[in-house]
């Protein structure tokens, strides 16, 4: 280990170089013999280095040894010893990505190279109250652990799925002792190193939660310093306000930090609105709450077509009763609801049967009103779709705050392109484009500021920090030149790749190199302390 050590040696001595040059000579007989036991794993030399933090770049190197970065700064690059060495040549070298609010099944698609391509390295799993590994967490992350993974993996546990778990009626006012089956399950999977807890409440299950139930299931996340992400009871302009109260108010009865999730306003196109919600997140945090929230670069959302479906029609209610009964209601319900989501134009369907067709065009093939199609041929549960009900300038408004970061809310399956481009999106289209953000700002976004809220950035919290090029922290790293970025994937063609990320590293192990993907499968499920 003589380079390593002396290498060590020199920057806390702070050595002058021709002594340093000096000693090293004096090692050559031994160095060339050396092995690579006496090497560094990686240097990356001569990059413009945006840490992460939100600072500006500065110029300098940096060392990587067994995964974690050793080194960063302008030392003398021409003294280090490693197995590789990587010429930044003034390129962007960052923190890899985190997707604050991503999909996907690590055991069926473990490489997730959608998500790699734009440069995520890690992916927050379990989102909008629907988690995996059941009542056995910590034995779901030794399975994801053991098959591998390409990006990092952070667990949240999912609301509706501890409902379903305890078999918990659909209705409100539960039973304590459906609270108590709940907290023990998310008490063992918070034990087993999740990061927190998610909520849908606009879907089953989540929907008939009332605030007892959520207060309640929020009190040992506070207590495990973890994070409540919540898909919100409603997006809508009219209910937006209500449903930010709903949740400052969740962590104020708990104490819980809490998160909006995919931060929206379904068809609102006032920017004051969306300074309104911001306004009550701010003043919350005056409260002393911690409040913050994630956005996805695009103006229609993904989900099921059960969202244009009124209650009544929905579960635990019958459908096919529904239908039987009150089919008149239930079709001037569907008109209305459509006409106010932009018609059935704006209702692009992701499922394989319609996938790339609208709503509009499904019922043109059929020959009947579109609210005949949704009750006849589709049904509440028939498909998923992407929805254009969102304006440009309030979604930068909310991009803008200094609280908000960036999500995905994508996968590798979804026939939305926010999987596969969400991240190099922002730095194509909102810096170089719009300058609406500077590279260091949009990075923090991306990385730093979704590690801290997250919990990943705390070395007290994990066992290797990331989100930040320091040293000590995790080798989740990209290098790039900002003006190649590409995101091309478009609701036509939703899953092509982004471009210009030039190298993708997780762990220290590159999982893109020059531009190309691998097949390694270096990730880790991460786990809270």
């Amino acid at each position: 280990m003589i380079i390593k050590n002396l290498f060590r040696f020199v920057k806390v001595a702070r050595l002058n170089l021709p002594l340093v040059m000096a000693s090293l000579m004096l090692l050559t007989v031994s160095c060339n013999s050396q092995n690579d036991a006496d090497l560094h794993d990686l240097l990356i030399k001569n990059a413009k280095i945006i840490d992460g933090t939100g600072s500006e770049s500065f110029a300098g190197h940096v060392v990587v040894d067994e995964g974690v970065i050793v080194n960063v700064g302008e030392f003398d690059a021409e003294i280090v010893q490693s197995k590789k060495t990587i010429d930044a040549e003034g390129r962007v070298l960052s923190p890899g990505f985190i997707d604050a609010h991503s999909h996907g099944d690590p055991l069926e698609t473990p490489r997730f190279h959608n998500f790699l391509a734009m440069g995520v390295t890690s992916v927050s799993l379990g989102q909008d109250g629907r988690s995996p590994g059941g009542r056995d967490v910590a034995a779901w992350m030794d399975k994801v652990d053991s098959s591998g993974t390409g990006p990092n993996i952070v667990h949240f546990v999912g609301h509706s799925t501890l409902r379903e778990l305890i078999d918990a009626p659909r209705e409100s006012g539960l039973d304590q002792s459906y609270i108590e089956q709940m907290l023990e399950i998310l008490g063992r999977s918070l034990q087993a190193g999740s990061f927190g807890l998610t909520t849908g409440l606009e879907y089953d299950h989540g929907m008939f939660a009332d605030s007892d139930e959520l207060a309640a299931l929020a009190g040992p996340v506070a207590e495990a310093n973890g994070l409540v992400m919540s898909h919100m009871r409603s997006e809508d302009d009219d209910k937006i306000l209500d449903s930010v109260t709903e949740l400052l108010n969740q962590g104020r009865e708990s104490g819980a930090h809490v998160h909006v999730s995919h931060i929206k306003i379904v068809f609102g196109d006032d920017p004051a609105l969306a300074g309104e919600v911001l306004g009550l997140m701010d003043e919350t945090r005056k409260e002393g709450l911690r409040v913050t929230a994630d956005v996805y670069p695009y103006v229609a959302s993904f989900t099921g077509i059960g969202i244009v479906f009124p209650e009544w029609a929905l579960p635990p209610n019958d459908f096919d009763e529904v239908v039987e009964n009150r089919r008149d209601e239930l079709e001037e319900y569907l008109r209305n609801r459509v006409a106010m989501r932009n018609g059935p134009e704006a209702t692009l369907f992701g499922t394989d049967q319609w996938a790339g067709k609208t709503l509009a065009e499904v019922a043109e093939e059929k020959g009947k009103p579109f609210e005949q199609v949704l009750i006849d041929d589709i049904g509440p549960r028939g498909a998923s779709a992407a929805y254009f009900v969102m304006d440009e300038d309030v979604m930068q408004r909310f991009l803008t705050d200094p609280h908000v970061m960036v999500s995905s809310d994508g996968s590798p399956t979804m026939r939305h392109p926010r999987g596969y481009g969400s991240f190099a999106r922002i730095i194509r289209k909102y810096v170089n484009e719009k300058e609406l953000l500077t590279l260091e700002e949009a990075i923090h976004k991306m990385s730093g500021l979704t590690a801290e809220t997250i919990g990943l950035s705390d070395p007290g919290r994990v066992e290797t920090p990331r989100g930040i090029i320091r040293e000590g922290y995790a080798a989740d790293l990209l290098l790039f030149d900002p003006g190649q970025i590409r995101d091309l994937a478009t609701f036509e063609e939703p899953h092509t790749y982004a471009k210009g990320f030039d190298r993708v590293f997780v762990n220290g192990t590159a999982v893109v190199e020059n531009g190309n993907k691998n097949t390694e499968l270096p990730g880790r499920v991460l786990r809270r302390r």
